[in-house]
């Protein structure tokens, strides 16, 4: 741990997550009317990141517990890396549920009250549990007992399926809400976990180029083209679903003409073609030939490009559905802001807005950078500071014995 606290990096990240802190602690002391949420847009960029990094821990788990369940023993070899990147994804995933509840209160009244009805406490006793592998699998797979191998291959039972159902709850929560226009559909469920395993497994692929280019960690460039293709199929999978869906919306008389023309050609238009065009078709392209895959920096970027389109369609998934509010006429909606506060005209308007308050924009990257910083931790204790010595080739052995002689 003392090498990190030297490290400029990790000096820059303990920085941020102390600046979130703080932002963190003035929103509770005040409110969050200091955010850019409102009545008309009740979740935001807290949210947004939620579902992101329940996605992104998505692939690391699926790619380690696929080793033992399906005895895929290449993927052993980038196991430990996997399950440590999954564990610091959701751990960041948890910390944006607790920022969004805005006040410690709200976190005991779950705990003394819970509604076994809504979703989202399904989704955080589902979170728990998936913590709770992710540790139990890093404590097998670091430890030297005898049948450690054999457990590692227990928990990978319980993983697997459990990974999935984390981001189909997830799902559920937007799925289940009737009165959000884009959200409650059938395969809601099945989109989220599609666009989990391709943005989990391209984070997984830039992570492993980094360790790699480190030089303290090495994983075979015949495997990363392997988990590359597999990245192609992930995607082809997403693009479908997401064909399906708008499809849907787009034929006559399924109702669907408003919210889609929101998505293509309204305020979250942006973030709805740089992830069909970025986050989809450039990287499905680029991973469909076989020589792409064997070039490290094409995978990357195709890796990078996913991840940044899989975060775009969580903004417009989240922000269409706010963009029509549910209830019309005057004198509208009492915002609940700051300057509704203040009363008169300024209380009350027919549609909302959101961007992210700098505030908020803070506490968010505060976040990310703890999660960053459980990362290197765990990396460091459990896999960077043990830098496997390279295999000596057979016919090298052959002559050193012989020199010997």
């Amino acid at each position: 741990m003392s090498d990190l606290l030297k490290r400029p990096a990790f000096i820059v990240l303990a920085v941020l997550a102390l600046v979130g802190i703080g932002c963190w602690v003035y929103q509770l002391a005040t409110g969050l009317a200091i955010t850019g949420m409102s009545n008309a847009n009740s979740w935001g960029l807290y949210i947004i990141m939620f579902m992101f990094f329940v996605g992104l821990s998505a692939g690391g788990l699926i790619v380690a517990s696929s080793a033992s369940v399906f005895h895929i023993e290449r993927f052993k070899a980038v196991a430990m890396p996997a399950v440590i990147l999954s564990t610091a994804c959701i751990c960041v995933a948890g910390m944006f549920v607790l920022v969004d509840l805005g006040s410690i209160q709200n976190i005991w009244r779950i705990l003394a009250g819970p509604n076994f009805a809504s979703p989202l406490l399904w989704d955080m006793c589902v979170i728990a549990c998936y913590l709770i592998i992710n540790i139990l699998y890093l404590v097998f797979m670091s430890s030297k007992k005898e049948g450690a191998e054999r457990k590692v291959a227990i928990i990978s039972r319980f993983a697997l399926p459990i990974a999935i159902l984390v981001h189909s709850v997830t799902a559920w929560i937007f799925g289940l809400q009737i009165a959000k226009e884009g959200w409650y559909t059938a395969i809601m469920a099945p989109i989220f976990v599609a666009s989990a395993m391709d943005s989990g497994l391209a984070l997984l692929l830039c992570v492993l180029a980094g360790l790699n280019k480190s030089g303290r960690f090495k994983a075979d460039k015949s495997l990363m083209s392997m988990l590359a293709g597999l990245l192609g199929t992930c995607i082809a999978v997403d693009a479908f679903f997401i064909g399906c869906e708008l499809l849907t919306m787009a034929y006559p008389g399924a109702g669907g003409a408003e919210v889609l023309a929101i998505m293509a050609a309204g305020p979250v238009a942006p973030f709805f073609w740089f992830e069909i065009i970025g986050g989809l078709v450039v990287p499905f392209c680029i991973l469909v030939f076989a020589k792409n895959r064997a070039n490290i920096a094409l995978v990357v970027t195709a890796s990078a490009l996913v991840v940044a389109g899989v975060f775009c369609k969580r903004v417009w998934l989240l922000l269409t559905a706010f963009a029509a509010p549910n209830l019309e006429g005057a004198p509208g909606i009492a915002l609940g802001t700051f300057a509704a506060q203040e009363g008169g005209t300024a209380m009350w308007s027919v549609y909302g807005t959101y961007a992210p308050t700098f505030p908020e924009i803070m506490i968010a990257i505060g976040v990310v950078s703890v999660g960053a910083i459980i990362f290197w931790a765990i990396a460091q204790r459990l896999m960077l500071a043990k830098v496997p010595a390279a295999p000596v080739p057979a016919a090298s052995q052959e002559g050193a014995a012989t020199q010997a002689v």
